[in-house]
């Protein structure tokens, strides 16, 4: 396994000269003076290529054991990933920092028509979303029905409408994420 050696200096080469198998001897003067021979220097080139050659394998033995832990855990990262996000939602949605508004505006984007629309929310979000609806009469909620229903959890609704049932619901959300997550593997 040959590599290229790369040797990088501070300033641009003058002038080189060959020490070894000089024609005047210049290489077997410094030899003769503790220089290094040939000899030495191929058993370091000998010894160095050795240990490249270990330090690949370790590294290509490191990589192999790290694809197999990584992939061999896949599916629980994906899992804790998704109750991390369920904890921090459920969190959110019992401290009230959510706007009922925007959910039931995203989920009116995948109604297949905005005709004879019936929202059902949860009671505590219905006062926040006929509110919202009286505050701006020509607004995205303009000539919906919100419908109080107790099945519903907060941050949730349910739209109804003549051609099909739209829900935004938190763990059917949580449930394509962790879908994707998997996917993603």
């Amino acid at each position: 396994m040959s590599r290229t050696l790369t040797v990088h200096l501070e300033r641009p080469v003058t002038s080189v000269q060959i020490l070894d198998n000089c024609p005047d001897g210049i290489g077997a003067e410094l030899s003769g003076r503790g220089g290094v021979n040939s000899g030495t220097l191929e058993a370091q080139k000998a010894a160095f290529s050795q240990a490249c050659q270990s330090l690949n394998g370790v590294v290509a033995k490191l990589n192999q054991f790290y694809d197999k832990m990584f992939a061999g855990h896949e599916e629980e990262i994906a899992k804790l990933s998704v109750e991390i996000a369920r904890k921090i939602l459920m969190q959110k949605v019992e401290n009230g920092d959510y706007e009922i508004e925007s959910i039931v505006k995203e989920a009116l984007k995948h109604a297949p028509t905005p005709q004879d629309v019936v929202v059902r929310l949860n009671p505590q979000d219905l006062v926040q979303c006929q509110k919202a609806q009286q505050d701006e009469p020509s607004g995205d909620l303009a000539g919906i029905k919100f419908v109080s229903d107790p099945n519903i959890g907060r941050a949730e609704c349910l739209l109804e409408s003549p051609k099909g049932i739209i829900e935004s619901l938190i763990n059917g959300h949580l449930e394509r994420v962790g879908k994707a997550l998997k996917k993603a593997e």
